[in-house]
């Protein structure tokens, strides 16, 4: 059986956290650089040394705990670290390869908690929260999705080595920093009317097939605003990372050494992407490449890449999509927050269930007086809806309706809703739907580069003093 470790990474949100961080070079910020040891030396097994050596060494003072980094007005201790190593390298383990050296794995590591704490602190500067009731929603979920009960789920994490309290907090992290992406990125990628024509003309073009390329990618960042000095010193790493690769080193290994990338421990693997969700310049680089080639460096605006075409596939495109059902439907939403529990969030809609029921009142009335959404204004309508367009639990709910009928109150991520089906019809997809799936894509392409240098600039900006030496062990 799969462990649950391997298994998170299918669910989309990373149990693992720093493989979802963005790693960045250790020269980042001149003024800070990493000794070339690179890791705090962490403390050495006990000696078994003679019995007059071990009481010595027991009355002199050890080091229980120290701070090994300050970012911003917080400290990452060596004990943090330690833990947060013992879980990376159960992972790598469980997936096999080659790994990097202890040293190099912890600096990658120490590096992307740098990057987590960053974010963490500017999300508490913008007040975001995530309370114990979304959190809790959030925990059962990926207990569900991983076809678990929570018990059941509880158990098999702590038999992998991870205490249950430190997954919730691990889970919190990551949704934290999730609402903060969104915020400070994902609201602002903008799509021109003409970037959609272009991808639509090209979709049309491949005649029924198209392009797919299993990459992998190691990034040398270089810092904002880097002197030429500061540019030197990374086009020179990236370099030796290109000759060792020349000289027969395992790409992932090598990956896991130099890459500042997301994908770092994960051997820099990409995996599988259409070429529209490529950027041209990792096109042109692999452009001439056969399965197995390595690209040259090429340069960015982020630093310095190197690209691996570990294999390409074509294929086929459904030119005429099949039709498909929609569903007119509208809501009541109550949000569950500090001020309105989960309990008080379904027995209000279940009195208004009675109501309508009753027909004391209609769903449009009630809609405009108690939902919580921006739908309220039109009496919840939410207009045509294709599979596909709401959560998961949503969507059960209302397949389950018929037309005319309404649900009792349905739990999703949002809160709790009251569903009425309206209509339903079966029909192609429409212009509308075609470009707004094209929008999407090129949205996909431009918020992956768009979070890359987001948290670039992040960390460049952020005051880090590394404090580890001989004796930090």
């Amino acid at each position: 059986m799969r462990t649950l470790s391997n298994r998170f990474n299918s669910i989309g949100i990373a149990l693992l956290l720093l493989c979802a961080m963005a790693g960045v070079a250790p020269e980042a910020a001149a003024q800070f650089k990493l000794p070339n040891a690179a890791t705090p030396k962490l403390a050495p097994a006990p000696s078994a040394a003679s019995p007059v050596a071990a009481a010595k060494a027991s009355k002199e003072p050890r080091l229980v705990d120290a701070i090994i980094a300050v970012v911003n007005n917080e400290v990452i201790t060596r004990r943090e670290l330690i833990d947060r190593s013992a879980i990376i390298e159960r992972r790598l383990a469980s997936q096999g390869g080659t790994p990097p050296t202890r040293a190099e794995l912890q600096r990658q590591i120490l590096e992307r908690m740098i990057v987590e704490r960053a974010q963490l602190q500017l999300a508490g500067e913008l007040g975001i929260k995530v309370d114990d009731t979304m959190l809790d929603r959030a925990v059962a979920r990926i207990a569900e999705q991983n076809k678990l009960s929570l018990p059941e789920f509880r158990k098999q994490l702590e038999r992998e080595g991870t205490p249950f309290a430190q997954f919730r907090e691990e889970v919190r992290r990551e949704i934290l920093m999730q609402r903060l992406r969104e915020r400070e990125v994902d609201n602002k990628i903008q799509v021109s009317d003409s970037e959609i024509d272009n991808y639509l003309a090209a979709d049309a073009s491949a005649r029924g097939t198209r392009q797919e390329l299993n990459l992998a990618h190691i990034l040398v960042r270089t810092p904002e605003n880097a002197s030429p000095q500061q540019i030197a010193d990374r086009q020179q790493r990236a370099e030796e990372a290109y000759r060792q690769l020349k000289s027969g080193g395992d790409f992932g290994k090598v990956a896991a050494i130099f890459s500042d990338s997301d994908e770092a421990l994960k051997g820099g693997e990409l995996g599988w992407r259409s070429q529209d969700r490529l950027p041209q310049l990792f096109l042109d680089a692999i452009a001439n490449l056969k399965p197995g080639g390595i690209s040259p460096i090429v340069k960015s605006a982020n630093g310095f890449h190197i690209l691996k075409l570990v294999d390409q596939r074509t294929a086929s495109v459904q030119p005429n999509l099949p039709p498909v059902t929609q569903t007119h439907a509208r809501h009541i939403l109550i949000k569950v927050n500090e001020l309105v529990s989960a309990t008080e969030a379904k027995r209000k809609l279940s009195e208004l269930k009675q109501r309508l029921d009753n027909h004391a009142a209609t769903f449009e009335e009630l809609a405009k007086l108690y939902s919580n959404d921006l739908s309220a204004s039109k009496g919840g309508d939410l207009g045509w809806i294709y599979p596909g367009d709401t959560v998961p639990e949503f969507e059960r709910a209302m397949n389950a309706l018929q037309p005319g009928q309404t649900s009792e109150p349905i739990e999703s991520p949002f809160g709790y809703h009251l569903i009425q089906v309206l209509e339903r019809k079966t029909d192609d997809v429409s212009r509308e739907r075609l470009r707004l799936a094209a929008r999407q894509a090129i949205r996909e392409r431009k918020l992956e580069e768009a979070t890359s240098e987001w948290l670039r600039v992040l960390r460049d900006r952020a005051y880090v003093e590394y404090r580890f030496d001989d004796n930090a062990g």
